[in-house]
């Protein structure tokens, strides 16, 4: 069942803009894993999954080898709340329900590859690398090996077949709530077997828990997760200080003079403008953003909003959804899961991808994800390694 098909999508793509024709694939009953967060989209989307006719079995990830760790207060992850809220929608659905232990690749994929990264002077999406390397990874090679024929989540993201029966990601019909950047890592085989059933759902979010509701879902009222999900109090740099410990180091400007301490680099992010502590005023009274993270000598670097603009970058490790673009071409990127899209230029040279962007950009941090579009296609994704500032315009 492994190369078998993957899930029914609608005949056009989201209508922002104009899309590649696409067809319906056959209608069939497919074996389909819902993914069960304990939260309202999941368990609505494991619904439409069982409502639409086919064969669903919904299993939540235990993510922590010690859940009460994790986040508390039904914020819809990890916690032990959350796998009985799943097991409660389950039943309220009649599917069966399952808990599976992916506790340990979860430490050692996306815990710890979030400090290192952070240690590193980077900003990494641990929901990024979570779709990458647990959703659809770990969770969907273990349902293939059971013979299942799909992995079903609640993320709103579309997924389109072409008349040659290849497969594309788009946004989701509704872009308020469009997904689409966090599983711009999501490679052609991932593709053919995801399914998301909310992506084509030109509804509020409101509406999804009046749906849910109406099928006597208790998680139609629950809160949605915000932050990150194994950080239980929402202190990045807290949990950071605990795992690397505190290491006090300088704040500089851009000529290098000290204007500020801290208790380590790893703290910050850049285009960061609060919690910085710094004693000295900047001599035109304006505020000061982080430049620059040096983890090598412990050094952050602030200076005006200015400073921050970006023209271009590499980034590293690209992956493709679908075929990867040959040459140079023009796409939109987008920088952050709730940022805008901007014009860009951009080309692959092996393992780097290279762009340009038509007008600077502000607050670009190596570690994010550059996420290229195609109109409502996602392209592919990769890392941001460097970034180049403007040339300075001659007077």
């Amino acid at each position: 069942m492994a190369d078998s098909p993957a899930v029914p999508t609608e005949t056009t793509a989201p209508s922002r803009r104009s899309a590649p024709s696409s067809r319906t694939a056959p209608p069939r009953r497919l074996k389909v894993l819902a993914a069960m967060s304990g939260g309202v989209d999941s368990a609505v989307a494991a619904a439409r999954a069982a409502e639409a006719g086919h064969d669903v079995t919904g299993v939540h990830l235990a993510l922590s080898a010690n859940p009460q760790s994790f986040r508390t207060g039904a914020r819809g992850c990890c916690t032990l709340e959350d796998s009985r809220d799943a097991r409660r929608a389950a039943d309220v659905i009649g599917i069966p329900f399952y808990v599976w232990d992916l506790a340990e690749r979860f430490r050692e994929d996306v815990v710890e590859d979030f400090v290192a990264e952070y240690e590193a002077g980077r900003t990494p999406n641990p929901c990024l690398r979570c779709n990458e390397k647990i959703k659809f990874a770990a969770l969907l090679d273990k349902a293939l090996a059971l013979g299942f024929d799909a992995v079903c989540t609640g993320h709103y993201a579309t997924v389109v077949v072409r008349e040659d029966g290849s497969r594309e990601l788009h946004r989701a019909s509704d872009e308020a709530k469009d997904q689409s950047y966090v599983l711009g890592v999501l490679d052609e085989r991932q593709l053919a077997h995801a399914m998301f059933p909310l992506g084509e759902t030109l509804t509020t979010k409101d509406e999804i828990r009046a749906e849910a509701e109406r099928r006597g879902l208790a998680v139609a009222k629950k809160p949605d997760s915000h932050d990150i999900c194994f950080i239980a109090d929402g202190d990045t740099r807290g949990f950071l200080a605990d795992r690397l410990g505190r290491a006090e180091g300088d704040i500089v400007d851009e000529a290098g003079t000290k204007v500020g301490s801290h208790e380590g680099a790893y703290g910050f992010t850049i285009g960061q403008r609060k919690g910085l502590k710094i004693g000295h005023p900047a001599a035109d009274g304006k505020p000061r953003y982080v430049l620059d993270i040096s983890p090598v000598d412990n050094t952050v670097t602030v200076g005006p909003a200015a400073a921050l603009d970006v023209a271009g970058l590499t980034a590293v490790r690209p992956r493709w959804c679908g075929t990867p673009p040959r040459g140079p071409g023009r796409y939109t990127a987008q920088l952050r899961a709730h940022g805008g899209e901007t014009a860009v230029a951009a080309e692959c040279a092996g393992d780097e991808l290279r762009v340009r962007f038509d007008t600077p950009v502000r607050g670009v941090a190596p570690g994010q994800a550059i996420v290229l579009y195609d109109g409502t296609r996602v392209v592919g994704s990769a890392t941001i390694a460097t970034t180049e500032r403007p040339v300075p315009t001659r007077r």
